[in-house]
């Protein structure tokens, strides 16, 4: 029975390794948006201070650990066998449940999901032990820790509304007295503002968050609280006149750089100090009720885990790994990239691809926000008008343009440090996602950066990442459930079968190849040179005419086989090209801003390349959507004649394919002429086959269906074709161009 456990042990640190890896590419988005969205600095500087910050933050989390153990949950209602079912069942649901949302590209709660995790699967482990008793229901608030949980809960939703607001408000004030043009006025205020930034990070991250320190006696607890307003006096003036000193002497450095990174580590430290919880505070949990029953030498089911609620203390060594395997997974991560990039497209100062459509619930409220505005604004006088208007004038785009500027990126880490500093000292897990989205959003708003143009896709992503979140809490409280009731009803062995599908999905995720867009490798460019957009082109002509290509010939053959499945595969290939494409079309003017300043036909022709490509991507949609729904909804397939006619154009087509990508990837623009020669010989025997479909109409050997369906894949075959050909012109132009500039 021993060595079962020493397993469940086993898994529980195992899982733990894969939460903490899991759960880093989530939340890296918490302290690294603001840094790589203003650009504060080069990605390895960004990087190195946030694994500092980790690290120290590692250390602050061990009064945090409470919270798995008996945050939720009352131990002294459950048994050893009981509570290791509840630990592993957590352990189980979030990786599962964080790995889905990290592949999607939303940032959701570690909190939430390991809060509504544990509360579902202590709620079925105590159902199912009081039905095995024969007492009543109404006796399950006694297994439950019902005010602490609502505690938890109630505090999670209301830091939504207290960091979006006080977001904003500060975010306001900020732009009020420094304006969009503030370089000049951070000679003058920069040192003070610097200096009350990092008195905040000082005393709500060194000092409030010490009271969770491993490594923190009571001696020093009692000087820091006695002591603080001289502690924070003395750093503001301190940083103050460091800052002043650095503006007088030393006229290249950018105080408001300064911030941002000390921001970052200060918020890099906070989610460490706050979150560790989520991915450690479960296995540890469970490693000490194992020492528990080790020590008792009773049967797992005679042992009462009332001892959990008394405090424990957590080795500060196994902080630091857990720290350090944070460290790696930022650095390494693909995910994380992805989860930033939604947070940055929510907040970005200027237009470019929007994320999400716009929804029914986003226009109403843009419609009212804009009739209140209206009101509002003729309550006030023309000149307050006026002069809050110049304050909130934004600069023009230039070729550094980033996603927001480095003020709104330190009142972002600021006030987000400051609020999950607040909650980790009260020991209340408070979601620093939730927190930092939501001050991020507050931000973005009072910096108009929601206009007219932008607002109701940015409401509506708002949205969605917020419906997310609340589907966390559902999601992770149903399964988290549904595990533990299996486990506790049939048996403890279930636990591998669970362990078995549950690797099988992450293996599945890992697999599945993450396409990371360019544009969100762009994230850390300030300007694009004139090689690499040829080299970006050559890349994307090239796996756009192979996936046009191959989709093409293997939709045509399936069809004609009536092969759903494969139809359906191919439909996916497709629909993600079209978004990339789409994605690339949008994304034009962000592109061309950050082109060299003398790359103007540069940009024409790279402009040229984006229509064409998004317009062959829409001719292939186009002519395979009508085959698909043709197969599925069973109607009769093209009778003999017919197959061997689209077989044989399909030949043609790869043909003219191959020597198309031949051309791109040799760059032999001498022999576009010959590919035109092949175009139009296609064309011409497309032009044979309609005449061969009218002759099977007047004789009556097909249907209208029929007809149509085989009309629109000669019609959508002959754009495809001539936007191929376009397709490879503009390429070549822009690479002759580009090359005599250079």
């Amino acid at each position: 029975m021993e060595s079962f456990y020493i397993t469940l042990v086993v898994i529980l640190f195992a899982l733990a390794i894969t939460d903490l890896i899991v759960g880093v590419s989530n939340d890296a988005v918490n302290f690294l948006n603001s840094a790589f969205g203003s650009k504060a600095a080069p990605k390895w500087v960004i990087f190195g201070v946030a694994s500092i910050g980790i690290l120290a933050g590692a250390t602050f989390s061990s009064g945090m650990m409470e919270v798995a153990r008996k945050g939720i949950m009352n131990p002294s209602m459950f048994m050893f066998n009981e509570i290791m079912i509840i630990f592993v069942t957590v352990m189980l649901t979030d990786i599962i449940l964080l790995d889905v949302f990290n592949s999607l590209g939303l940032p959701t709660s570690t909190t939430v999901s390991v809060v509504f995790e544990l509360l579902g699967s202590s709620v079925a482990v105590a159902l199912v032990k009081i039905s095995r008793m024969g007492a009543s229901v109404s006796e399950l608030y006694q297994y439950i820790n019902t005010d602490k949980a609502l505690a938890i809960i109630f505090g999670i939703l209301f830091s939504v509304i207290i960091a979006f607001t006080i977001g904003a408000l500060v975010q306001w004030l900020t732009r009020l007295i420094f304006t969009f043009k503030f370089e000049e006025k951070i000679k003058y205020y920069g040192s003070i503002f610097g200096g009350l930034c990092l008195s905040f990070i000082v005393y709500f991250i060194l000092i409030k968050g010490a009271k969770g320190a491993s490594w923190i006696t009571a001696e020093h607890l009692t000087y820091i609280k006695t002591h603080t307003p001289l502690i924070i006096g003395v750093c503001f003036i301190v940083c103050s006149l460091i800052f002043q000193i650095i503006v007088l002497l030393f006229k290249r450095v950018n105080i408001l750089q300064i911030v941002v990174l000390s921001g970052t580590f200060a918020l890099a430290m906070a989610f460490a100090g706050n979150d560790l919880v989520n991915f450690i505070g479960v296995p540890l949990a469970g490693y000490e009720s194992f020492k528990l029953w080790v020590d008792s030498g009773v049967a797992p089911e005679a042992l009462n885990m009332s001892s959990l609620a008394k405090p424990v203390g957590t080795e500060t060594y196994m902080l630091v790994i857990a720290g350090v395997i944070m460290i790696v997974t930022l650095i390494t991560s693909k995910k994380a990239k992805r989860v930033i990039a939604t947070s940055l497209n929510l907040s970005n100062q200027s237009e470019g691809d929007e994320q999400f459509e716009s929804s029914a619930a986003s226009r109403a409220i843009v419609r009212s926000s804009i009739s209140i505005s209206k009101n509002l604004g003729s309550i006030v006088s023309q000149g307050v008008k006026s002069w809050v208007h110049r304050r909130f004038t934004k600069t023009q785009p230039t070729d550094n343009d980033v996603a927001f500027d480095m003020i709104r990126a330190s009142v972002n880490l600021v006030v987000a440090s400051i609020l999950i500093s607040i909650g980790t000292s009260y020991k209340l897990p408070l979601s620093t996602t939730y927190v930092t989205f939501m001050v991020a959003m507050g931000t973005s708003l009072s910096d108009k950066a929601w206009d007219r143009e932008t607002a109701v896709y940015r409401v509506s992503g708002v949205f969605t990442v917020i419906g997310g979140w609340f589907l966390t809490a559902v999601v992770a409280f149903s399964i988290a459930a549904i595990f533990a009731a299996l486990i506790s009803v049939v048996g403890s062995w279930l636990i591998f079968v669970l362990l078995i599908i549950a690797l099988y999905l992450l293996s599945r995720s890992s697999r599945k190849k993450m396409h990371i867009e360019q544009e969100e490798e762009e994230l850390f460019e300030t300007v694009i040179e004139t090689t690499k957009v040829l080299q970006k082109s050559n890349k994307r002509v090239s796996n756009t005419i192979l996936t046009v290509a191959t989709s093409y010939s293997n939709l045509l053959r399936s069809f004609l086989k009536e092969d759903r499945k494969n139809m359906s595969y191919e439909l996916e290939n497709i629909e993600h090209i079209n978004k990339k494409s789409k994605k690339w079309k949008n994304n034009v003017n962000n592109i061309v801003l950050r082109l060299q300043s003398d790359s103007v036909e540069t940009g024409h022709y790279y402009v040229q390349i984006v229509d064409y490509m998004r317009e062959l991507t829409h001719s292939l949609n186009y002519t395979t959507t009508p085959l698909y729904e043709h197969v599925i909804n069973n109607h009769r397939p093209f009778i003999e004649a017919q197959s061997q006619e689209i077989e044989k154009l399909s030949d043609q087509m790869n043909l003219f394919f191959d020597r198309t990508l031949q051309i791109v990837r040799a760059e032999s623009f001498d022999q576009i002429e010959e590919l035109i020669i092949d175009r139009d010989q296609i064309v011409e025997n497309m032009l044979e086959l309609e005449r061969m479909q009218i002759r099977r109409i007047k004789a009556k050997e097909v249907n209208t269906r029929n007809s149509v369906l085989y009309f629109n894949i000669l019609s959508e075959s002959k754009n495809i074709l001539f936007h191929t050909v376009n397709v490879i012109k503009a390429y070549r132009d822009l690479v002759k161009n580009s090359r005599e500039a250079i």
